[in-house]
C-alpha cells in the first residue's frame, strides 16, 4: 500500500474556537481534546447556560466516541438588550434594616443611594429570552464542533500516513530476514557441529544430524514472519475502516511487538538481530501514533 493513501481513521486531539456575533450578544466557544481511554466532557458555562448542558452532551456523543473533550463558552450580552430596574422590596428591606440598626446606635438613616445601589441584588437585569439565548448559543456550538471534529479527522489522517510509512520500512525488513534465514540455519549447524566435535571423539552422525535438525526448527523464525507480514496486512486494513480503530490498532501493535521479541530471542546472526531491533525500533514509534487515534 503507498503511503499517499487517505485514512478515515480521526484523532483524539483538537482544538476550536468559535466567535458568533448575533443580536443578543457575544457567544465564544472553546473546544479541546486529548486523548483518552473512554470519552469524557467537561463543561465550563455561564450560569444562565447550564440548561443546554445535556444538549451539548448528546451532540459531542453524536461526533465522537474517545477523548477527554473539554468545553467552555462566553457570553457577552448585547449592551441594547439589558435594562436596568431597581428590586424596590430589596431597597425597603435594606433601609428597614439600617433603621434597626440605627434605632441601637443612634437616629437617623446615613445610607446614600449609590450605597443601596451598590448592594447585591439591588441592581437588576431583564435578561433576554432564555430560549433565544439556549438556540443561538446551540448553534454557534455546532460550528465550534463541526470545526473540532474536522481537526480530529485531518490529525488522524496525519496519524494513519505516519503509521503506512513505518509499515512500508518493515516490510523490506522482513524480506531481508527471509533471505538471511537459510544462511543462518546452515552456520549455526555448522558452528554445533564443530563445537560437538572437539568435545567428543567419537560422534554418532545420525544422532547428532537429529539433533542439529530439532535445534533448527527450534531456531527457525519463518512462521513469525509470516505473522509479521500478516499483522502488517490487518493494520493497514484497520486503517481503512470508517470506524473507531484505536483500540484494534493498540492490540495489533501488541501483536507486532510480541513477533518482534521472538524474532530477536532467536536471532542467530548479528544480521538478524539488529533486524529484530529496527523492527522493534518501528513498532514503537507506531505504538506512539496509535495512542492519538480514536
Amino acid at each position: 500500500m503507498s503511503s499517499t493513501n487517505n485514512f478515515s481513521c480521526n484523532s483524539m486531539t483538537c482544538f476550536a474556537q468559535v466567535i458568533k456575533q448575533t443580536d443578543l450578544g457575544s457567544f465564544q466557544w472553546e473546544i479541546r481534546s486529548v486523548n483518552h481511554r473512554y470519552l469524557e466532557m467537561f463543561f465550563r458555562l455561564p450560569e444562565g447556560f447550564r440548561v443546554i448542558e445535556n444538549d451539548l452532551r448528546a451532540q459531542i456523543k453524536k461526533r465522537f466516541n474517545r477523548g477527554k473533550v473539554e468545553v467552555s463558552l462566553k457570553f457577552q450580552p448585547a449592551q441594547g438588550e439589558q435594562n436596568f430596574h431597581v428590586n424596590e422590596a430589596l431597597v425597603r428591606q435594606i433601609s428597614n434594616a439600617a433603621d434597626q440598626v440605627h434605632a441601637v446606635i443612634g437616629p437617623g438613616n446615613s445610607l446614600n443611594p449609590m450605597q443601596i445601589l451598590q448592594w447585591p441584588g439591588v441592581l437588576e437585569t431583564e435578561e433576554a429570552d432564555q430560549e433565544q439565548l439556549s438556540s443561538q448559543a446551540l448553534e454557534a456550538f455546532a460550528e465550534a464542533l463541526q470545526q473540532a471534529a474536522d481537526m480530529r479527522a485531518r490529525e488522524g489522517e496525519s496519524l494513519g500516513q505516519h503509521i503506512q510509512q513505518r509499515l512500508d520500512q518493515i516490510g523490506p525488513i522482513v524480506s531481508t530476514v527471509e533471505k538471511l534465514l537459510p544462511q543462518a540455519l546452515e552456520a549455526h549447524k555448522a558452528n554445533l557441529k564443530e563445537k560437538i566435535a572437539q568435545v567428543v571423539e567419537q560422534v554418532d552422525q545420525d544422532r547428532l544430524e537429529q539433533e542439529l535438525v530439532l535445534l533448527a526448527q527450534k531456531a527457525d523464525v519463518a512462521e513469525e514472519l509470516d505473522r509479521l507480514i500478516t499483522h502488517i496486512a490487518e493494520v493497514e486494513r484497520t486503517l481503512d475502516l470508517n470506524e473507531p480503530v484505536g483500540r484494534r490498532l493498540d492490540f495489533m501493535m501488541q501483536e507486532l511487538n510480541r513477533e518482534a521479541n521472538t524474532l530477536s530471542s532467536k536471532a542467530l546472526i548479528t544480521d538478524i538481530t539488529q533486524a529484530a531491533v529496527e523492527l522493534k525500533v518501528l513498532i514503537e514509534q507506531m505504538r506512539e501514533q496509535v495512542q492519538n487515534i480514536e
